[in-house]
């Protein structure tokens, strides 16, 4: 805990001196440069509903510039950038932001949201508004709107059964390197492994892990299908990211640009969600042609484990009290 604090202190007074002296990149022709640093493919739902939606919407005064792959900033550090001034936009998760403030880790935690119009709900309530205003305020970054990744299943090599997390005992599962993904992939039951999703690939490959979790559309457009064997129904996280904007960008715009960009995000995460859902649909049986096997095991042992962890855990310390509550009766 103290090296979270003694990161996000540092970066408190670089996104304060950012602040005080930047108005944004500006280009020749005296658009603003809003350059997006992401890990994910361009044939990702959320690089595609970025790249139709939000980019057209704001060309009157803005030039949206992408990097996919990771090929700008490395994965995990992309917030550090807009924090020092480097970098515009982001596209960044509930577990990252734990990385600085221990609170973010309820909307990371696992069976805690329910479905993609939750996370909608639960982002627009005034129960986000505390968490909002405190990465503005020690970061520097704005959150302008969520977006549905699916919910995650497990995706496994080999052909062992599992119904409980017991069985996940001694599986090496790839998960992100931060602290809040390690700690699921133990509350599921596994062995959690830090792996860039760079090398995931060719770590399920060469059995350097044993799986991965991650929605559907993921495991297709990755294609880790191909380095796999089954997958298990799961649905352990409803998975979201934020798109994110520098507040130093985004205080440089003009009260209407302001509300047209915050749009443009609100709308390709809304275009980007519907294309989700919808792909979700469609994917098992694609899958199951691949070779794929599917299975549902008790789900209802794996969200007692995983609740249960939680609430035993620091993480639930550092929830603010009665915010659960709030996010439950927000549910469907």
């Amino acid at each position: 805990m103290t090296a979270t604090f003694t990161r996000r202190a540092i970066l408190a007074v670089t996104a304060a001196a950012t602040l005080a002296v930047s108005t944004g990149a500006s280009l020749a022709d005296g658009k603003t440069q809003l350059r997006l640093s992401s890990v994910n493919s361009e044939t990702d739902q959320r690089a595609i509903a970025l790249v139709e939606k939000f980019g057209p919407a704001i060309s009157e005064f803005a030039t949206f510039e992408p990097h996919w792959n990771g090929t700008l900033f490395k994965q995990g550090t992309e917030l550090e950038a807009i924090a020092r001034g480097n970098l515009e936009m982001a596209i960044t998760s509930a577990q990252e932001l734990a990385e600085f403030f221990p609170e973010f880790s309820i909307f990371s935690a696992g069976y805690v949201h329910q479905s993609a119009e939750h996370q909608v709900r639960v982002f627009n309530a005034p129960l986000m508004d505390a968490f909002k205003q405190k990465v503005e305020d020690e970061l520097g970054i704005k959150l302008l709107a969520v977006m549905y990744l699916g919910k995650r299943q497990l995706n496994l090599k080999g052909d062992k059964a599992v119904s409980a997390p017991a069985d996940l005992a001694g599986v090496k599962l790839r998960m992100p390197g931060s602290e809040a993904w390690q700690f699921l992939g133990r509350a599921l039951g596994a062995a959690p492994v830090p792996v860039a999703f760079t090398e995931l690939y060719t770590s399920l490959q060469t059995g350097a892990v044993d799986g991965q979790d991650n929605p559907l559309p993921t495991v297709v457009d990755a294609k880790f299908y191909e380095v796999t064997n089954q997958i298990i129904l799961t649905s352990h996280l409803v998975d979201l990211n934020y798109i994110a904007i520098s507040k130093a960008a985004f205080d440089a715009m003009t009260p209407e640009q302001q509300a047209t960009v915050t749009k443009a995000a609100e709308d390709a995460a809304e275009f980007g969600r519907q294309n989700q859902l919808k792909k979700e649909g469609e994917l098992q049986a694609f899958l199951e042609e691949k070779g794929i096997k599917f299975s549902t095991p008790d789900v209802a042992a794996f969200r007692t484990k995983v609740q249960a962890d939680y609430l035993a855990s620091d993480y639930a310390a550092s929830w603010p009290e009665g915010v659960l509550d709030q996010i439950n009766a927000l549910g469907d």
